[in-house]
């Protein structure tokens, strides 16, 4: 006995192979659909092909769950096809994340970037070279340079609460002066 539209969900129940071939000849046009609609923006038709198989099997290992007509089975096999197509556009995007943080950015990307960090640092030390020698050379030691306030003062024979009073007046004079150089004012 063959499967055919009034008997596939029971020789499926049953186990009966001939059962998911029907099912595949049937509904894959559907499921394919699906599946690609969800996973169509990672452009991998291995992955689409993939999830249609593994929708098939889940299909196939949960034929027993079911329990309706030939209307309601066309319905369950889209909800299956949805949420495993779910599943793997997310497994995809979790790994497309682990992955992006080790790969390089695109060069035009990475260009405008320098770009802009060249100008910002350019701009930067615009407003640094307003503040007195020391100061320059305590902001600088301690921003740039990422040394602590205790070797600082140890190099200027300091105190590390005057290198630290410094820095705080350092940065209250740079953003005076980064307001006014923003806003085309003076910076005397």
């Amino acid at each position: 006995m063959k499967s055919n539209e009034t008997n596939f969900i029971q020789r499926l129940q049953f186990g009966k192979e001939d059962a998911l071939e029907y099912i595949v000849d049937n509904y894959l046009s559907l499921i394919k659909g699906i599946t690609y609609k969800v996973l169509s923006p990672f452009n991998n038709q291995g992955m689409i092909d993939e999830c249609v198989n593994d929708i098939f099997l889940s299909v196939w290992h949960h034929a027993k769950d079911f329990d309706g007509d030939s209307a309601k089975f066309k319905s369950w096999i889209c909800s299956i096809a949805k949420f495993k197509a779910i599943d793997y556009y997310r497994k995809a995007a979790k790994n497309m994340e682990v992955s992006s943080d080790y790969l390089e950015p695109s060069t035009a990307n990475s260009v405008e970037k320098d770009l802009l960090r060249n100008e910002n640092r350019a701009e930067l030390m615009q407003l640094i070279n307003r503040l007195d020698p020391l100061d320059q050379q305590i902001f600088i030691r301690k921003f740039f340079l990422g040394e602590h306030s205790e070797d600082i003062a140890r190099r200027f024979g300091k105190t590390k609460a005057s290198i630290d009073n410094r820095i705080y007046r350092c940065k209250k004079k740079l953003k005076v002066h980064a307001s006014d150089f923003f806003t085309g004012g003076s910076m005397v």
